[in-house]
């Protein structure tokens, strides 16, 4: 979706049960992206806290609510799908990911030069940042986020990979262990293998 109002930037941001990080992460978005024009976009994955609650408006920020817990493969995708900006940017609401490391991914996401690597050494790493034409690179499936650099690179785009800064949880609780993600995230990669592998692809020379 393109409109003369777009935003250079939409930040998605899937949240399920932050209410004690919003205010810092909101603050810490907000010093990240000022001067540069954008947007963020949270989407709620059925909290059942007061993470909504918590959200403090403004014009460039919009709420996406699930009715119920959906996972963050369908927030991410939906928020991607929602955004209107140029570059679309993946950050976790957990704090764990740090805003400022946004204008260095969308500055690294401009440079053609460096999309000199095909590969991703932290696939598990959630801050991402991609042009809006990516986005259509991406299946709908549960499991999707762990393999958000393997469909836009099997989608024919190159990849760059800059170093960031991970933090440790300062509060609530991780939705992640091992247990809920090792045999799914198994099964998906052959899977998403399987898809890559059935993907057409084509060029046009003429019309």
């Amino acid at each position: 979706m393109e409109t003369t109002n777009a935003p250079a930037v939409s930040v998605i941001v899937p949240l399920f049960n932050e209410e004690e990080n919003m205010s810092i992460l909101q603050s810490e978005l907000k010093l990240a992206l000022g001067g540069i024009d954008h947007e963020i976009i949270f989407v709620d994955d059925g909290s059942i806290d007061r993470t909504v609650e918590r959200i403090v408006a403004a014009p460039n920020i919009r709420v996406i609510r699930f009715e119920k817990n959906t996972g963050q493969s369908a927030a991410i995708y939906a928020g991607l799908h929602a955004a209107l900006g140029a570059t679309a940017v993946l950050i976790d609401g957990d704090l764990q990911n740090d805003p400022a490391d946004i204008p260095r991914l969308r500055i690294a996401n401009f440079v053609r030069s460096r999309f000199t690597k095909d590969y991703v050494r932290d696939t598990g790493c959630t801050i991402k940042a991609m042009r809006h034409e990516c986005v259509s690179a991406l299946v709908p499936f549960k499991g999707m986020h762990r393999f958000v650099p393997a469909l836009i690179r099997g989608a024919g785009y190159r990849l760059v990979e800059i170093p960031v800064n991970h933090r440790p949880r300062r509060f609530g609780q991780s939705k992640y262990g091992l247990g809920n993600r090792a045999f799914r995230a198994t099964i998906d990669m052959f899977g998403v293998r399987w898809l890559l592998s059935r993907r057409l692809n084509y060029k046009v020379l003429d019309r």
